[in-house]
């Protein structure tokens, strides 16, 4: 493992709270060339988080600290380890001018960043389809079936692979299989690989980098990466670049599921 591009950091108002230098610490210890904190931005001001606690994104009072304490690492530890100023920005369906917005305004500090898709909207209500399992037994019920959540993921995750969020949208596209979260407490009635087969031609099309990501393979209720080894052996004979992200959230969790993942990737 060289590097790790994507990693949560202090600022995660629903992570951990270790320090950025016991991140640091823990990838040199790995063996890690690079590593890229890709903190979850802050939301839209006038977008209302559905979780409960209300943190999803990080506080925007705190975004030019977090530029900043970045900046001093990365002059702390340039002859250890490369490390990247990066952002999750979250794809809203309804919030694409403010998220263009957003990163015209911010774009120029960031080395790397990803587009996830946390949330889909139904009926004028938005939902967070990886809070909990019992959250998303209750969009099931909402929108009428495990089914319907999962055609409604893929649609925004499709959306978002489309949308025109200018010269700072980012290229690299985050667990596009992540509405399988909770798969073996509400598995879907029938396969959506054809949907998945589907994004990666679109990301192919836009060129753009995908997020293989260790984390689902540790989600009690997932068992599988983001995507599962079929998919990622598809990106590789599409010409789409994979780039591990552990998903950390606490220093102990980077490179989380890397073994399994070369295993698949070398497979």
């Amino acid at each position: 493992m060289k590097a790790d591009g994507h990693v949560h950091t202090p600022f995660c108002p629903h992570g951990s709270t270790d320090k950025f230098d016991e991140y640091i610490t823990r990838g040199i210890e790995l063996g890690l060339k690079e590593i890229t904190f890709t903190e979850h931005a802050p939301l839209p001001r006038n977008f209302q988080d559905p979780t409960p606690e209300k943190d999803s994104g990080m506080d925007a009072a705190l975004l030019l600290d977090y530029f900043q304490e970045l900046r001093v690492l990365k002059e702390r530890y340039k002859d250890k380890i490369l490390i990247k100023t990066g952002l999750e920005v979250d794809f809203i369906e309804g919030y694409e001018n403010e998220t263009k917005a957003f990163l015209d305004e911010i774009g120029e500090f960031l080395d790397d960043s990803i587009l996830s898709v946390h949330f889909i909207k139904h009926q004028n209500r938005w939902h967070c389809i990886d809070f909990s399992d019992d959250g998303f037994s209750e969009i099931a019920n909402e929108l009428g079936s495990v089914e319907s959540v999962y055609t409604k993921y893929y649609d925004t995750l499709e959306k978002s692979i489309e949308a025109d969020l200018g010269i700072y949208k980012p290229k690299r596209i985050g667990h596009i299989t992540l509405v399988h979260k909770f798969q073996q407490r509400y598995p879907p009635a029938s396969s959506f690989d054809e949907r998945v087969y589907k994004v990666l031609d679109m990301i192919k099309d836009q060129r753009y980098e995908l997020d293989y990501n260790g984390a689902g393979l540790v989600k009690p209720l997932c068992g599988e990466p983001y995507p599962p080894e079929r998919f990622a052996k598809r990106a590789l004979d599409l010409g789409i670049p994979l780039i591990y992200g552990s998903d950390a959230h606490q220093a102990k969790d980077l490179g989380q599921g890397h073994q399994a993942l070369i295993a698949g990737y070398k497979g």
